[in-house]
């Protein structure tokens, strides 16, 4: 008799979606070389996305959500990994056309999948998530563009949400003098424990932007776009960085060249979904280093998987803080 387990599904009829569990086995999931036993998942922007129906994320139906997974190999049919190795996967699609981590097995590629790093736990792991894991591209990213500590403030769009959050910490820990930008004023006294010397309002940013504006940043990591993105660029230093990773605010960016022409700012896109098998073995090397897991668990908020639908709407409202880690056998 085939083993069954819990999986949540979305499945469309028409426009209308509705989402909820099935028992399922694993010859009903979708093709890959490694089944993983999932242990924890996240909730990230993407999957209130897909959980709400909000935006045309998932591509084909039914789909189980879930961007993230952590867990230990049950069977890989190559070399990669054996049975009983911790591995972690983030984006490829998951979610979108392959099945996520919201079920209790996985079957992935096996080149999709990063060791998990000895000092970490799973739940830490899926408390990083995308989220995190992106926040670390990104400072790789102005690291790679010169931006080194004392050459001036570094502003975080979106703090208090999941990229926010880590790279604060991220960059406090590296020496940076860190800027927390957020529309919830309430959330200061979170921000500034993760290490951010001041906050402005998100309120600041998100008016009509102007061509160039007082240099005040030396980079600045940005989750928001459109108009905050624009704002962000004109307030950027010469010679400085920003590294644009997400649309929270909108798509657009109705900016101007003058920060690129006339201060030789550098706009970094930071893909997480797609990123290379040894540009992520990487993040998560530093991410080990140079996180400090003691904050980490700050940011962290457990929900089981049977609630997580409600958390969906949530984080769209922007209604959530840090890290949502999802247990998904509970």
């Amino acid at each position: 008799m085939v083993e069954r387990f819990r999986a949540m599904m979305v499945t469309k009829d028409g426009d209308a979606q509705s989402v909820g569990f099935q028992n399922i086995g694993v010859d009903d999931l979708m093709s890959g070389d490694t089944v993983v036993n999932v242990e924890f998942s996240t909730l990230n922007y993407k999957d209130g996305l897909v959980l709400t129906g909000a935006a045309p994320v998932a591509r084909t139906f039914p789909m189980i959500p879930g961007i993230d997974l952590v867990g230990t190999v049950e069977s890989c049919e190559g070399s990669a990994f054996a049975p009983g190795d911790k591995v972690i996967l983030n984006g490829y699609g998951l979610s979108e056309t392959h099945f996520g981590g919201y079920a209790a097995r996985a079957r992935v590629k096996s080149e999709w999948l990063v060791a998990l790093p000895d000092n970490m736990t799973s739940r830490q792991a899926m408390a990083i998530g995308t989220a995190g894991y992106t926040a670390m591209l990104c400072v790789m990213a102005l690291e790679e563009c010169g931006v080194m500590p004392g050459q001036g403030p570094i502003l975080v769009t979106g703090a208090s949400g999941g990229v926010g959050s880590v790279a604060v910490a991220l960059l406090a820990k590296l020496g940076f003098e860190v800027v927390a930008s957020t529309g919830r004023a309430e959330e200061e006294p979170y921000l500034k424990d993760l290490g951010a010397s001041s906050i402005v309002s998100r309120d600041d940013l998100s008016g009509k932007p102007r061509a160039l504006a007082k240099e005040i940043y030396a980079g600045a990591v940005d989750s928001v776009g459109s108009n905050t993105l624009a704002n962000v660029l004109s307030q950027t230093k010469y010679g400085g960085a920003v590294a644009a990773c997400g649309l929270a605010g909108g798509m657009d960016l109705p900016g101007s060249v003058a920060p690129f022409i006339l201060r030789g700012v550098t706009l970094r896109g930071i893909d997480s979904v797609q990123a290379p098998l040894a540009k992520r073995q990487e993040a998560y090397k530093r991410l080990a280093q140079d996180l400090d897991l003691e904050k980490l668990e700050t940011m962290i908020t457990d929900v089981p998987l049977s609630e997580i639908v409600e958390w969906g709407g949530k984080i769209l409202a922007g209604q959530v803080r840090g890290r949502v880690v999802v247990d998904v056998n509970a």
